[in-house]
């Protein structure tokens, strides 16, 4: 039933160095001519992270050396996701001149998005290890749970970002409706503010799926270990996800020729 699909894929994943190369060439046109080069997106990044965190944690009454850190690891992360996602929606459409000329595989084209967005996470995490330095690490042994733990958000993003990426190439609209949603999502989900810090409405972080994709991710930079139901939550979204998104995929995966 997914054969179409999962060939596909298969195909994609062994042109590695294509989507490993189209994602870092796109960083590298970005900030051509650039003394500072990719590293302007650490800069931009570390000062919204101070000014965010400064007036945020003195309105919320926060310990810097807890609220920074949280912070910083909750932009990071959800910028990764974030960006995943949205420009996921267009790398179908991006893409069209080579679509339209070269017989590739389609799914490359999806999983540069990602490839990319975890190199610009590279760079901004940089200002993680500089806090941890600053503030201390919280637990040595709940900070390898990082890796598992970004390869799952990595895994859940990249199944939307293809569902996203289909669509939009047969409705051009939708790419400014995952840009909203996605900013709608910023707002209900505790990056700014910790999940404890909701009580009445404390089932927008109970029922909210991205709530457990963060935190797998930054509760073990902050000295946390993920709960069971977190790993639960997450591990079920991919299994799920990955299955759905290969079973659309393989439906109109010809079509996407015709669409861009």
């Amino acid at each position: 039933m997914l054969k179409l699909a999962a060939t596909d894929l298969k195909q994609s994943m062994a042109s590695w160095r294509l989507w490993m190369l189209l994602g870092w060439i796109e960083i590298r046109q970005r900030y051509a001519r650039s003394r500072v080069g990719p590293f302007w997106l650490t800069i931009s990044m570390g000062v919204i992270i101070t000014s965010i965190g400064v007036v945020y944690g003195t309105l919320f009454g926060q310990k810097m050396s807890e609220y920074l850190p949280y912070l910083a690891a909750s932009l990071v992360t959800w910028g990764m996701f974030a960006s995943t996602v949205q420009e996921g929606s267009t790398a179908f459409i991006a893409n069209s001149a080579y679509i339209r000329q070269v017989a590739t595989p389609k799914l490359i084209y999806v999983l540069q998005v990602p490839w990319r967005n975890l190199l610009i996470l590279a760079h901004n995490f940089v200002i993680i290890v500089v806090l941890l330095g600053i503030f201390g690490v919280p637990n040595w042994v709940s900070l390898p749970l990082f890796i598992p733990g970004l390869f799952l958000l990595a895994l859940n993003a990249t199944w939307m970002a293809m569902l996203t990426g289909l669509f939009s190439a047969r409705f051009r609209d939708l790419p400014q409706i995952v840009a909203s949603l996605v900013q709608v999502a910023f707002y209900v989900t505790p990056i700014m503010y910790r999940p404890e810090a909701l009580t009445r409405f404390s089932f927008l972080v109970r029922w909210n799926p991205l709530t457990y994709l963060l935190d797998v991710v930054r509760q073990p930079l902050l000295g946390q270990i993920p709960t069971a139901r977190t790993y639960a939550v997450t591990i079920a979204m991919a299994v799920v996800g990955w299955l759905i998104a290969l079973a659309i995929t393989n439906r109109y995966l010809k079509r996407i020729s015709y669409w861009v």
